[in-house]
């Protein structure tokens, strides 16, 4: 019989139905899978120690998952899309996971690599850098999920959105730190700075809609 978890992300590379084009760039889940598969790799290991075989639980180094990993490298070097099926269902299985926050917001931040001229940001006021990192989010969510998905709202880096596409393979909230790590890590590179964001609303808390406020971390408050 084979495993639920092995079944799930093998059929993510059999999720090309023509009715429902990909619209998702695959690095996406490219840099998740990455992701998972650096945090379940052991602090040391023995020489010629093989981590897929003595430590076979963790998902990260199982076979199924080094082989998903390659493929995913391969659609993104021909510009392969996933579905938004296959991408919710990525989505389930790191779910599954306790520390499923953590490895959306390491992925959220991975996904970034800000651009000249938004590296500028940092010679500019804050209110400049934040101007710089609406743009640069505006086009970047849209670049790796292939629609508009988040809307600005009131505050320097303040943005909102109802229903996102990949809600019925997120019933506790984990993958909106997924946004979470793009709006930080954009502030971070843009005003070469420290930058926070806080998840203030979420649909899988009871919200009507889920929003992120976002702000850069002057160097007095870091201090304290």
């Amino acid at each position: 019989m084979c495993h639920p978890t092995r079944k799930i992300v093998s059929e993510l590379i059999l999720d090309t139905n023509p009715k429902n084009p990909g619209r998702v760039k695959s690095i996406v889940g490219l840099r998740l899978l990455e992701v998972v598969r650096d945090r379940d790799l052991p602090d040391e290991l023995l020489e010629q120690e093989n981590p897929a075989r003595t430590i076979p639980r963790r998902l990260g180094l199982s076979d199924v998952v080094d082989r998903q990993i390659s493929a995913y490298k391969d659609d993104v070097r021909k510009g392969v899309h996933l579905t938004d099926q296959g991408i919710t269902d990525l989505f389930t299985l790191v779910n599954r996971r306790s520390d499923s926050d953590e490895v959306f917001l390491e992925t959220g931040r991975d996904l970034v690599e800000v651009q000249f001229p938004f590296r500028w940001g940092q010679i500019f006021s804050e209110s400049i850098q934040y101007m710089l990192a609406r743009v640069y989010l505006r086009r970047h969510v849209k670049h790796l999920f292939g629609r508009r998905i988040l809307s600005f709202t009131e505050g320097p880096l303040n943005v909102e959105v109802q229903g996102l596409f990949f809600r019925g393979g997120d019933p506790e909230g984990s993958a909106c730190y997924l946004i979470s790590g793009i709006c930080q890590r954009i502030l971070e590179q843009i005003g070469h700075t420290s930058a926070e964001v806080r998840h203030t609303l979420c649909q899988a808390r009871g919200d009507d809609r889920c929003r992120w406020d976002s702000s850069i971390v002057s160097l007095t408050e870091e201090l304290l």
